[in-house]
């Protein structure tokens, strides 16, 4: 019963303006938070942390570890709801050691080769358009937990340079559509907004900054999903709630991985 429940079509979930606009102010207010701790020069988080903490925070990072945080924005000390939605936020840092911000950069904004580093989580990808700083790029995600899910999507990045040791990007999705059939000769695309649910909105907020001889990543994910419907916790539960964590943990470690220097100094 299990796996016949699992192999059929999951009813669509029609995402709602409400649901959008709530997770549009979430977006907005945490925002606000990440100016201002630019604007009072905090600009990693493991640096916001206390004294006993943010020791060990970077004894790990210059370990390898990549260090995972939940996040949650509040609106006035209150939750922010959002109505048929999810709001999944985390955070998380990573250190290169002996790489450069130059070199950091020029690859993450290798879009036609990042398949290659992100596989199989990113099995395709490509650079749509580019005006300096500004990039247009498409990836197709491949998630699995308990159901395997195919998305085309499309996202608008900007990186900003902010000083010689430092930049940061911001990525916000502008189109995602579910893929049925992927690979095969009917393969097809789900109306946007009118599917499974299993990712709606993929904002992603980069820090770069190079220290210690190395660089220090940091990645913030503010994403939106469907909710999860009475008597499906089995199936969507596990992929809603683990995958964005367990995402922006992949992406850091093969970030890092591919920039660590070989033997003959290339990643």
């Amino acid at each position: 019963m299990l796996l016949a429940f699992s192999a059929r079509p999951l009813a669509a979930e029609q995402l709602k303006t409400e649901t959008v606009n709530a997770f549009d102010h979430y977006v907005e207010l945490s925002e606000q938070r990440m100016a201002s701790e630019l604007s009072a020069g905090c600009f990693l988080r493991v640096d916001d942390l206390s004294p006993n903490q943010r020791d060990a925070d970077y004894a790990r990072l210059r370990q390898g570890e990549v260090v995972i945080e939940r996040l949650a924005t509040l609106d006035e000390g209150h939750s922010i709801s959002v109505p048929g939605g999810l709001v999944h936020h985390w955070v998380g840092t990573a250190f290169i050691a002996r790489t450069t911000l130059v070199r950091t950069l020029a690859f993450l904004e290798d879009y036609d080769e990042q398949y290659k580093y992100y596989a199989p989580e990113v099995p395709q990808s490509r650079l749509i358009e580019r005006d300096g700083n500004y990039f247009r790029v498409f990836l197709r995600l491949r998630k699995t937990k308990v159901v395997t899910v195919i998305l085309n999507t499309e996202y608008d990045v900007r990186y900003v340079p902010l000083a010689s040791d430092r930049a940061a990007s911001y990525s916000y999705s502008r189109r995602i559509a579910e893929v049925e059939n992927a690979g095969k000769p009917n393969e097809s695309e789900k109306p946007v907004g009118n599917d499974s649910g299993f990712l709606w909105r993929l904002n992603s907020y980069w820090r770069f900054l190079e220290r210690d001889g190395g660089v220090y990543v940091q990645l913030e994910a503010i994403s939106l999903t469907r909710d999860i419907p009475p008597g499906l916790g089995w199936l969507i539960g596990p992929f809603v709630t683990s995958i964005p964590k367990e995402s922006l943990a992949f992406t850091l470690t093969r970030t890092q991985q591919a920039l660590l220097p070989t033997s003959s100094g290339q990643p």
